[in-house]
């Protein structure tokens, strides 16, 4: 880290004096707490000297430990910045006052969606839903739409062509409404975006790109682009999306946990990351000239998994976007911004794993020249939220065959080795009950989520679910991990994004090494020391839950039953916003209905 080299962010937006004493604040609350935590640990393994086992356990700990107690800053620093002052938007959005204004909307904004082997008929809805938004707020004349296609199914992009067409008949004639389809998949998502760039990104300003499963309302959008206006030095804004009402219980009960806890995270982070802040891909306004010019990504030295085309392409691309002297800044606010997340456990842990290998890509764009100091940090973090998972699952199962190094069991400080088990169980959980604080604290927080008894039995639930799928993931993405140094590699295609059902073969066959791992942990456990079973159950038990967990968590008739009850409701289902409302009218089917069972492989 070094000290600041000018007055002021790109943009004008803050002195690089605050942001560097923030930044030096945040590094000594982690460091000192990661320190604390090792001296802690390692004052237990040494009680009877060190064995082999307990080298792997420290140094396991030592790699996964810092993305949780990062974790745990980032949400502190939020609940204090939106409950300890007036000015927590001002210290930490400066620019968010612009969007305030009545100012017409001048600039041009391409809306782009970028999909492949989607269906087609939702993905257009949602595009068409958008561009009506946008329409109703008087200034729809400022806004072009694009249908970016990747899609390899013949079938698929006749039925594409359909909808466009289709969705063009009933548009106003002098509406700007374009369909592309590319051959070939190269770059994949980002290279989609690249080359409407080149084709038409001179005609646009800004660019807002969305997935099909993104929605946003033209308010945020009309928000965003009057912040875009104020500040030409601004190059990425991104929104804070959260999660749309699902029909699935899995997404329904996920979406709940990452609902309240995402506000006082990401106000955290952003609070101290300031200029250099993320990109996610979607649900952002991108300036098109400096992304054009300075924001082409790498294609990395060999081939799949690790080299070749970059997958997570767009935290580099907010990296790249601050090098060149334009700010990446993220709106910590709740808007109207949303996406779908995954219907089922299988779908979950596969968009995981994409994640996982474009992100282990970061490896080779450390050494990357002029980028800022903090830019490099955010990749070394994006690896680190994957290289800790293997690292976790190493020490659950050094941890079960630890009475093998022959410590007298009278000597090992259980009392010391409980706390700090607990210790970390509250850090794991911080950001969740940051959330909850944030709710509890936030003025007609509660009623928005239906009620404080029914916001606390959804609370209830989340975790418990968090526990079960944390275990089912963590070991999944772990050995996808392993199979990286062997060449294995994921495919870059679409996603299921409907409520469906999983039958117990397919369930079987996507989580049986769970089941297995979990069987192999209880038999060195009650072989070598069953008094640990109990204790371990939150990290344990959802190897042994995970094809049921599963089959439950994607049966349709389970998410309808939640939505009845309004279990895990989300704010857009007690009050549901118009732009969601005429979706679900289009679709015929209420978030809590139960369409016929169905299932997918």
């Amino acid at each position: 880290m070094t000290s600041p080299d000018s007055d002021t962010t790109p943009a004008g937006l803050q002195s690089r004096a605050t942001l560097f004493r923030r930044r030096l604040i945040v590094a000594g609350l982690n460091i000192g707490t990661y320190v604390g935590l090792l001296w802690w640990l390692s004052s237990i393994l040494a009680v009877s000297g060190w064995s082999v086992i307990d080298v792997a356990i420290f140094v396991c700990f030592a790699i996964a430990a810092p993305w949780g107690v990062l974790g745990v800053w980032n949400a502190l620093i939020g609940v204090w910045l939106l409950h300890g002052g007036p000015d927590a938007r001002d210290a930490v959005a400066p620019f968010a006052r612009a969007g305030d204004t009545d100012a017409p909307v001048t600039a041009q904004t391409a809306v782009l969606m970028t999909i492949r082997n989607e269906d087609p008929a939702r993905a257009f809805a949602r595009l068409a839903a958008v561009k009506d938004s946008l329409d109703a707020t008087g200034q729809g004349a400022a806004f072009g739409y694009f249908v970016l296609s990747d899609t390899s199914d013949d079938d698929v992009a006749l039925a594409e062509q359909a909808a466009f067409e289709a969705w063009r008949a009933k548009a106003d004639p002098s509406a700007r409404l374009h369909y592309r389809r590319r051959t070939t998949n190269e770059g994949f998502k980002a290279g989609n975006v690249r080359d409407f760039c080149e084709r038409w990104g001179a005609d646009y300003e800004f660019m807002l790109p969305l997935d099909a499963d993104s929605l946003m309302d033209g308010a945020t959008i009309l928000r965003m682009a009057r912040i875009g206006q104020a500040y030409p030095r601004l190059g990425i804004l991104q929104s804070l999306v959260v999660g749309a009402p699902s029909r699935s219980a899995f997404a329904r009960i996920f979406q709940f946990g990452m609902r309240h806890g995402m506000r006082p995270y990401t106000m955290g982070s952003a609070w101290w990351a300031g200029d250099c802040g993320p990109f996610w891909g979607h649900n952002a306004l991108v300036r098109i000239r400096p992304f054009v010019e300075h924001c082409h990504l790498p294609v990395l030295p060999g081939g799949p998994p690790l080299g070749g085309q970059i997958m997570s392409h767009d935290q580099v691309e907010a990296v790249l976007m601050r090098r060149a002297g334009f700010e990446a800044r993220v709106l910590p606010e709740e808007v109207g911004s949303w996406e779908e997340n995954p219907p089922t456990l299988l779908e979950f842990t596969r968009r995981d794993l994409r994640w996982c290998q474009g992100n282990m890509q970061y490896f080779r764009l450390l050494g990357l020249k002029g980028i800022q100091p903090m830019s490099r940090f955010q990749l070394i973090w994006a690896i680190s939220m994957f290289i800790g998972l293997p690292a976790w699952t190493a020490i659950i199962a050094l941890a079960a065959i630890k009475p093998l190094d022959g410590e007298p069991t009278a000597l090992f400080p259980a009392a010391s080795a409980l706390g700090l088990y607990s210790v970390f169980m509250l850090f794991y959980l911080a950001p969740k009950l940051a959330g909850f604080v944030d709710i509890a604290l936030t003025r007609g927080a509660l009623a928005r989520y239906g009620g404080g008894a029914r916001f606390a039995a959804g609370a209830v639930t989340e975790i418990l679910f968090s526990f079960l799928i944390s275990a089912a993931t963590t070991l999944r993405t772990s050995l996808f991990m392993v199979g990286l140094l062997f060449g294995k590699a994921v495919v870059w295609n679409g996603q299921a994004r409907d409520a469906h059902a999983l039958s117990w073969g397919t369930a079987a066959r996507g989580m049986w090494p769970q089941t297995a791992f979990g069987v192999v942990l209880l038999a060195f456990a009650l072989a070598l020391a069953p008094g640990v079973i109990l204790w371990s159950l939150p990290l344990t038990l959802g190897y042994f839950l995970a094809i049921p967990f599963a089959v439950a968590t994607a049966d349709p008739r389970f998410g309808a039953f939640l939505a009845r009850t309004g279990l895990c409701a989300i704010p857009e289902e007690i009050e549901t916003p118009a732009i969601i409302a005429t979706l679900l009218r289009g679709s015929n089917n209420e978030p809590g209905s139960a369409p016929e069972l169905t299932e997918v492989a």
